[in-house]
């Protein structure tokens, strides 16, 4: 008999100490019973968190951002549809009078109010006027009486200046309101689960940035207004999950039964549920935003403000979940009474572990040795014919 301790792996973590009934996977779901293993396998949605870390830095660091007019100046064209120009239209007429395409052109508005906007870089020298006559001369734009005029053609500059500083107040807004998330948090929770929180708001920023450089989806105050909204959804849906987490914690160090990483990993599948609930809920109002502002109504502030925050609900409810759990696990698991704790109970469930394999052994031993009495018993007894047998070998004649 091995008097070796059995390795436990990271699984035992999350494994129930007796074993439960299986029940399917939108069952799990639904009760939040703790079948999904999110504290067990850390490493890997670790390593799926470094890999979109990876890709949204690299994707910054290369590509960089699509900058919006408001925050790099340039000139905003606008000209009434009348019902029947189309946006690729608009930009071939630009592109015949300037010599290369606007930064962007979308249609907003709708109805009689619709109308196309040319957003592209600084036009200089006689450039507006070039590019006024060639939409006036292909498309003859009506004003609302209906009479064709030139007039009806604006054109706005929008200069560096004034969109370094709209840049300059959006980068202050952002880092005023991180911080005072960051204090709250602090004040919130306790040390661990406030680092925990902190990681998974930065893992947020970070990602979400990283799918607008890759994509290439346009950066607009409106976006950067979004972007604040959404960083307030992480924050609570962070404060859901840990207030539930909290509550299973309590008091698991007094007891050797559970760990920390399963009290955490059963906090998590309880709270899934209902953060899936919270995005779908979440997500509906904002698809239908898209859905009017670029469809019916053809308002791009609505699109921005809605894009961001479609990108940042879904990023925000995964990280809270899949991220921020399995780093408070790995922190606490790594000093402290929580780490004590968790290698007493490991160290009692090896215990058993080895008196179960050490009981088998012996039941085994018994059951081999019975075996091998019984054997030995068998062949040491005379050989006894069987009732009805008929008598073999020579027979002994009698001499008289």
């Amino acid at each position: 008999m091995s008097n070796s301790t059995p390795v436990l792996d990271d699984a035992a973590v999350d494994e129930p100490i007796e074993e439960g009934p299986h029940h399917g996977f939108f069952e799990r779901l639904y009760t939040g019973t703790g079948g999904f293993r999110i504290v067990s396998r850390r490493r890997f949605y670790y390593a799926l968190a470094a890999a979109l870390l990876a890709i949204s830095l690299l994707s910054i660091g290369l590509r960089w951002f699509t900058l919006g007019i408001d925050f790099v100046g340039g000139t905003r064209i606008q000209m009434p549809t009348n019902g029947t120009v189309t946006t690729s239209q608009v930009e071939d007429v630009y592109a015949q009078a300037i010599g290369h395409k606007p930064v962007a052109t979308q249609r907003v508005g709708a109805g009689s109010a619709a109308a196309i906007e040319i957003r592209s870089d600084t036009l200089t020298g006689d450039q507006p006027q070039k590019v006024q006559d060639a939409l006036f001369s292909a498309f003859h734009p009506k004003d609302g009486s209906g009479t064709v005029s030139r007039n009806t053609i604006s054109i706005a500059e929008i200069s560096s200046t004034w969109g370094g500083e709209v840049t300059r107040k959006a980068l202050i807004a952002l880092v005023v309101f991180v911080l005072l998330t960051m204090i709250y948090i602090s004040i919130r929770f306790e040390r661990d689960m406030a680092f925990a929180s902190i990681a998974s708001l930065f893992f947020n920023l970070i990602i979400i940035a990283g799918i607008y450089s890759l994509v290439g989806f346009e950066v607009t105050p409106a976006a950067v207004i979004g972007l604040l909204t959404i960083l307030g959804f992480v924050l609570y849906d962070n404060v859901v999950v840990f207030d539930k987490v909290e509550e299973n914690t309590r008091g698991v160090l007094h007891l050797t039964r559970r760990t920390y990483g399963e009290q955490a990993n059963l906090a998590a599948n309880q709270t899934l549920m209902r953060s899936i609930n919270t995005t779908i809920i979440g997500v509906l109002p904002i698809v239908s935003m898209l859905v009017i502002a670029v469809w019916l109504l053809g308002v791009g502030t609505l699109k921005d403000l809605a894009l961001v925050q479609l990108v940042g609900m879904i990023v925000g409810a995964y990280t809270s979940i899949f991220f921020a759990v399995p780093l408070l696990v790995s922190i606490k698991e790594r000093y402290g009474p929580v780490a004590k704790h968790t290698r007493r109970v490991l160290s009692r469930r090896a215990d058993v572990a080895n008196a179960r394999i050490g009981a088998l052994a012996a039941e085994r031993a018994t059951a081999a040795s019975a075996r091998a009495r019984e054997a030995a018993a068998a062949a040491d007894a005379p050989a006894v014919p069987r009732p009805g047998a008929r008598p073999s070998g020579k027979r002994t004649k009698r001499r008289n």
